[in-house]
């Protein structure tokens, strides 16, 4: 959720913004469970620095996450409305009352102050993705190509990535190794589970893989810029958008369960011909690559210009 922000904000100062101040909100017990509707002091709400919300106010605030909504809006009415106020994601609260919403289409969103994209806001870039593979290149050097940049999440609220699912998938990702003499670079999140990250080890003990021991720099960036295909999870519409933002082949991997959002979301990308589900093949597809991020920060500075 930070790096839809900041990917948002890059994308500004990339058109001649400020460089912006990050602030990331800690609001305390009740007040980090309930809904923003009955904040009653939300410039009170603490930063993790635990400095508090003040003056002076910024010209654009962007801001994203449920607990972001009401300290937002109290930002945009402390300024007396000179702050340009974004918020990213569906606020589910008062949408008329922000100057630019940023909702994925699949959320079913609509309004003169909502501009909907394709998948989520990120900070890909040619430039980023260029110097991140430099900082990574040796450390995949010994791999075979093609070099298979492979992105696993977990259970989520949606999703379940159950034992099952990881031996389907740890039966693939040989697959795709032994019978298209691809190289694998893996990266597991805290959401896959310690006992489908041992299995998925085992599984590639003896399979041409570099596995991220999770210490040092993350080496993500490196290695969407690095490969040339992409194995992701679909629990997440971040990371499949950023895959997708690549323009590089985006096989998806299919967990349990699911939502009909997400249902929406991947179904929009297999019929515009950006990904592919994954079983164990390697195909090579090109696609007219979303610039979400590009296409918001033009709308932010042309309704700027207007005001």
């Amino acid at each position: 959720m930070e790096n839809q922000c900041l990917g948002l904000a890059e994308a500004l100062v990339a058109m001649g913004g400020e460089t912006p101040v990050l602030k990331r909100l800690s609001p305390r017990f009740p007040w980090s469970r309930l809904p923003p509707q009955i904040w009653f002091s939300p410039l009170s709400t603490p930063i993790a620095d635990g400095e508090r919300l003040s003056a002076p106010w910024p010209d654009i605030l962007i801001a994203t996450g449920r607990q972001t909504v009401a300290p937002a809006l109290a930002i945009k009415r402390a300024s007396s409305g000179a702050t340009f106020c974004v918020q990213i994601q569906n606020p589910v609260w008062r949408h008329e009352s922000f100057d630019l919403l940023a909702i994925p289409k699949h959320d079913g969103v609509s309004g003169a102050n909502v501009i909907e994209t394709f998948g989520a806001l990120h900070r890909i870039t040619p430039n980023r993705l260029a110097v991140e593979a430099e900082k990574f290149r040796d450390n995949l050097v010994h791999l075979p190509r093609p070099l298979i940049a492979v992105l696993i999440g977990g259970s989520n609220g949606q999703y379940r990535m159950t034992e099952a699912v990881t031996q389907r998938l740890a039966a693939n990702l040989r697959m795709l190794s032994y019978e298209h003499g691809a190289g694998l670079a893996v990266t597991v999140s805290r959401r896959t589970g310690a006992a489908n990250e041992k299995l998925l080890r085992g599984a590639l003990e003896d399979a041409p893989c570099w596995f991220w021991s999770g210490n040092g720099d993350n080496p993500y960036f490196g290695l969407l810029g690095l490969a040339q295909a992409i194995v992701v999870t679909a629990d997440s519409v971040s990371m499949v958008s950023e895959a997708c933002a690549t323009g590089k082949p985006v096989h998806v991997i299919e967990l349990d369960s699911g939502s009909d959002k997400f249902v929406r979301f991947h179904d929009r990308l297999r019929k515009a011909g950006i990904t592919r589900p994954f079983d164990g093949t390697l195909e090579s597809w090109r696609y007219k690559m979303p610039d979400d991020t590009a296409h918001v920060a033009a709308e932010i500075v042309g309704r700027l210009a207007k005001t």
